[in-house]
């Protein structure tokens, strides 16, 4: 099948897909210029996979990670998605919970060129409610 003049349509879908993940890629890299994690208040930044989501600490000044949760064994996960809201709050749970235990109280919100909206939404509403400074 061609659409799109002599070009065949995997060929544009498959464009198509490398210009939407470029994209993100440029947003990602705009975001970051602006934002810069210390000690004191550290970076979160997102992964989203097509399974799973990561979420990390980070301390940009020595290059370290100060915590990281995933929804890989998430136990919210039994009978859900991993890409369902319910395991989302779980991870924000768990996410507050070590940043509670390492006497962090505000942070920085890299979605990493993701739309705020959905998982990363309901991330940030359960830290938010445990007290931390967004």
């Amino acid at each position: 099948m061609r659409c799109q003049g002599d070009l065949p349509l995997e060929y544009v879908q498959r464009r198509l897909k490398m210009d939407k993940s470029l994209a993100r890629r440029k947003r990602r890299q705009r975001i970051r210029k602006r934002i810069f994690g210390t000690e004191d208040k550290p970076r979160l930044s997102f992964y989203k996979s097509n399974r799973y989501i990561y979420a990390q600490l980070i301390n940009d000044i020595e290059g370290k990670t100060l915590a990281s949760v995933s929804s890989v064994k998430s136990p919210e996960r039994k009978g859900f998605c991993a890409k369902s809201l319910k395991v989302a709050e779980d991870l924000g749970e768990r996410l507050a919970g070590e940043l509670k235990s390492k006497g962090i109280k505000q942070l920085f919100f890299d979605r990493s060129g993701y739309p705020y909206h959905g998982r990363l939404k309901k991330i940030a509403e359960v830290l938010r409610r445990q007290g931390i400074i967004l």
